[in-house]
């Protein structure tokens, strides 16, 4: 048996595109990583997803 994992938006309800940085100021995706999200395979999510740990990461502390 096959146990597959889903995975969840990284959606925390803070819905605002910064102009500086094209990114959403609550979850740090791309509108266009946003519109493909509800379509996207759960390979193409850990791979949003690891984009957005990567900003996290470039984020100034």
């Amino acid at each position: 048996m096959t146990v597959v994992e889903t995975v969840l938006s990284p959606c925390v309800s803070i819905c605002r595109m910064s102009e500086l940085t094209g990114l959403c100021e609550g979850c740090l995706r791309t509108i266009e990583e946003i519109a493909q999200w509800g379509n996207a395979d759960e390979e193409s999510r850990r791979v949003i997803l690891s984009r957005i740990a990567q900003r996290r990461n470039m984020e100034p502390s």
